[in-house]
């Protein structure tokens, strides 16, 4: 663009009319020429010069007039510009009635940088095929409206234009590109086919499922469509990669002349012509008022909602969950404010839990603004979010739990340890020997709790062995009929052919015990409780809740009562830790938490059914036992060892624990019973006490876990210089303080946290011998 930039306004470009000026200076120079030779010409020749001399200084006069006009319509431009839009990021600029541009912001002069054109037409030639045209009409509109704005389709993209009249005679112009569609992403979550049409037929905006329809990326609708002009509501045929395609077409209108398409696949034998495309769309949509109120919804959504009735509907009645008013939600729709982006929401549905992400979508329908609402089904999704949550939430309580296990066994080894050491020192006549029993059976209590933690975590230890379940039930049913009670029948029935399966007797013994506890307390006013035994065989995986049984054969234990049942929202949280649907002081909540533990440490699976007010089914599934697996440990658990009396003994043993009470009182009760103790408190002492060759050791008790370097890392860098040496692990972790890895140490054994003053020296004595 031509013309020159004053230095008062660095930021903007003041345009001066260099033709005009030159033209009015020529003008009246050739005026004042001629003047002077009308008293040296002949006369019919001077009145000539003279006519034509008025004429030309005529023109000038009003030419400099125009120009002086025209400066000081610059001026106020100026002054315009600098307090207004001079550092506006949108290309702005002012123009007088002809459409002369004089001036423009730096956004414009970016923008427009490889123009130089005076008139905003000749600027806008690089953008619009016939910009004299658009400008005419947005100017037009300007002077009985005051402004006017258009969005317009180019080849290069999508350009709002927008005029505002001012003083004098002047116009601002702003020219905005806009984004291709400003609610594209909210529009591509929509299953359904969907373009967005320009003016001019120019293809805005295609969604992924639009895409995929057709095959690729269109930009006119004469490139898609076989014939024009497309109608609402009737079948019309599209080209895409694969051929020709029959879709119903319905048309929403948008604002500035856009409108949406949505596109369905139909066979148009089967489609009446006169059926309302809207409602018979393969995708739950609903029509609102910005106020909430429902104006249309087709089959699907009503489907999806539960509802039969289409009056007097708020969407603030069907959904929920949104974390502020709907209201709010619903204007800033309206308004243009919000992010167009979707939200997940909840039906308000008594009979099921249905979850649904809404995409809305504003419109203008008769010249009103209308909202559309498209429905998707996100339940599984909202169901996989919440399981991921749940696992985490899972997996975080239980490395507390076996924090806080790990701890109190700590404590527990010391408190019972020193108990045991005390009661040495008494006999049953003395009057401190109740009190000293008293704290040992109390620690015991807490001990059996603290297992209930680590049963949970799925880090107690399990001492497994080959069982059939109805030998032990057989050993239960004694103590089940006394947990039950009188009004309570417990029933049992077993599978004539039963396989063996490899368990904790004692864990699974706790397992029933509390599944019978709570099918007798789901019924206060009596009933039976059935116990089934069953061997299955699964032909292929078993898909349940968040688990997949795996093929094979299985041994299922069934508890089934006849109470009250559980609610389907309750259902899925009655194994999480310290929930319980019992009233207060009744439960812990630990007790189907810990037997959830204890069946998938074992390698089994648990399931829960319930009808509210028909009662609930538990069901336990257990792996066969292979005849050959774990040989020697099987030959272990038929055959124990008799338990060594405790005696005095011979040996050197090298003690570490880092907790100094539990290394106190093992360090005592190993000298009482003969041995020679060495004491560190940790396995960088060891290793500096083992660096001496005179010494000899017999066995290295350890614990596992401690600061620094553990226990199995430091006794196999031990065992290198001294490999016949005995090793008893010690942990409040059990076999879950090795991580992934068991410990690859020959001749070692492993004694679990908290353990007696006899358990530890009759340990360390079979190491021995």
């Amino acid at each position: 663009m031509s013309g020159r930039q004053t230095s008062s306004v660095p930021a903007l470009r003041i345009y001066q009319p260099e033709s005009l000026r030159l033209l009015a200076t020529l003008s009246l120079s050739i005026g004042l020429m001629i003047v002077p030779m009308f008293f040296t010409w002949p006369d019919w020749i001077m009145r000539g010069l003279l006519a034509v001399g008025l004429t030309l200084l005529a023109v000038a006069l009003m030419m400099l007039l125009q120009n002086r006009l025209r400066v000081n319509a610059r001026a106020m431009a100026v002054e315009l510009l600098t307090g207004f839009i001079e550092k506006d990021a949108t290309p702005s600029f002012v123009t007088d009635d002809d459409g002369v541009v004089h001036a423009c912001n730096l956004a414009a002069q970016t923008r427009f940088e490889d123009t130089e054109r005076e008139t905003l037409a000749g600027t806008l030639r690089s953008i619009l095929a016939n910009p004299s045209a658009v400008l005419f009409r947005l100017q037009s509109r300007a002077r009985f409206e005051g402004s006017a704005r258009e969005d317009i389709v180019t080849r290069r993209g999508h350009v709002r234009l927008a005029v505002h009249q001012m003083h004098e005679g002047n116009y601002l112009w702003r020219v905005e590109d806009v984004a291709e569609r400003q609610s594209g992403r909210g529009s591509e979550s929509v299953p359904i086919p969907m373009i967005t049409v320009g003016r001019t037929g120019a293809v805005l905006f295609m969604n992924e499922a639009a895409r995929k329809m057709v095959g690729e990326r269109v930009k006119s609708t004469d490139r898609l469509f076989l014939s024009q002009p497309v109608s609402s509501g009737e079948i019309s045929t599209i080209t895409t990669k694969n051929g020709p395609l029959d879709v119903l077409v319905t048309e929403l209108n948008r604002t500035q002349g856009r409108s949406e398409l949505f596109l369905m696949e139909v066979n148009s034998a089967e489609v009446p012509s006169q059926q309302s495309s809207f409602e018979h769309m393969p995708v739950p949509f609903i029509k609102l008022a910005p106020s909430g109120d429902i104006l249309s919804l087709n089959k699907m959504a009503m489907g999806m909602l539960g509802v039969k009735s289409r009056d007097n509907l708020k969407l603030a009645q069907l959904m929920e969950g949104l974390g502020r008013p709907m209201s709010d939600w619903l204007r800033d729709t309206a308004d243009g404010l919000a992010s167009n982006k979707s939200e997940f929401l909840r039906l308000s549905r008594p009979d099921k839990e249905i979850f649904v992400q809404v995409t809305l979508t504003r419109m203008v329908e008769d010249g009103n603004t209308i909202l559309i609402a498209v429905l998707n089904d996100a339940t599984e999704l909202k169901t996989l979010e919440a399981q991921f949550v749940q696992s985490q939430k899972m997996q975080a309580i239980g490395q507390l739990a076996g924090g806080v296990a790990h701890d109190f066994n700590n404590l527990l080894t010391a408190i019972s340890g020193h108990c045991d050491l005390l009661l040495l020192r008494h006999d049953q006549g003395d009057q401190d020997f109740g009190d000293l029993i008293q704290i040992h059976e109390n620690a015991n209590r807490a001990a059996s709790l603290v297992s209930q933690l680590l049963a949970f975590s799925r880090k107690q230890t399990l001492q497994p062995e080959v069982l059939d379940v109805r030998d032990t039930l057989s050993d239960l049913t004694h103590l089940l009929n006394r947990l039950v009670g009188e009004k309570v029948t417990l029933t049992l029935s077993h599978d004539p052919v039963m396989r063996s399966i490899r368990a904790d007797k004692r864990q699974l013994e706790q397992v029933l015990m509390n599944l019978v506890v709570n099918a007798r307390d789901a019924m206060p006013n009596g009933g039976e409780i059935r116990v089934r035994t069953e061997a299955v065989t699964l032909d292929k995986p078993l898909k349940r809740d968040r688990a997949a049984v795996p093929e094979g054969n299985w041994v299922t234990v069934k508890v089934s009562d006849e109470g009250i049942g559980i609610s389907a929202d309750k259902l899925q949280k009655v194994f999480e830790p310290f929930y319980t649907t019992k009233r207060t002081g009744e439960g812990t909540g630990l007790g189907l938490s810990t037997a959830y533990g204890i069946v998938k440490q074992t390698g089994g699976f648990i399931f829960v059914d319930s009808i509210p007010g028909k009662g609930t089914l538990f069901t336990l599934y257990f792996p066969v036992y292979q005849e050959g697996e774990d040989e020697k440990q099987v030959v272990e658990a038929d055959a124990p060892k008799a338990a060594a009396a405790p005696q005095h003994g011979e040996g050197v043993v090298l003690l570490v624990e880092d907790e100094a009470p539990v290394r106190a009182f093992a360090s005592r009760a190993l000298r009482m019973r003969g041995y020679t103790v060495l004491e560190a408190e940790s396995a960088e002492d060891a290793l500096g006490i083992l660096e001496d060759d005179s010494l000899t050791v017999d066995v290295f008790v350890t614990d596992v876990v401690m600061p620094g370097m553990d226990g199995p890392t430091w006794v196999r860098e031990a065992l290198k210089s001294r490999p016949d040496t005995r090793v008893v692990f010690v942990s409040g972790y059990a076999e879950g303080a090795f991580g992934e890895s068991e410990p690859d140490v020959p001749n070692s054994v492993f004694l679990p946290k908290p353990f007696s003053l006899n358990q530890l020296t009759e340990t360390v004595h079979d190491q021995l011998h």
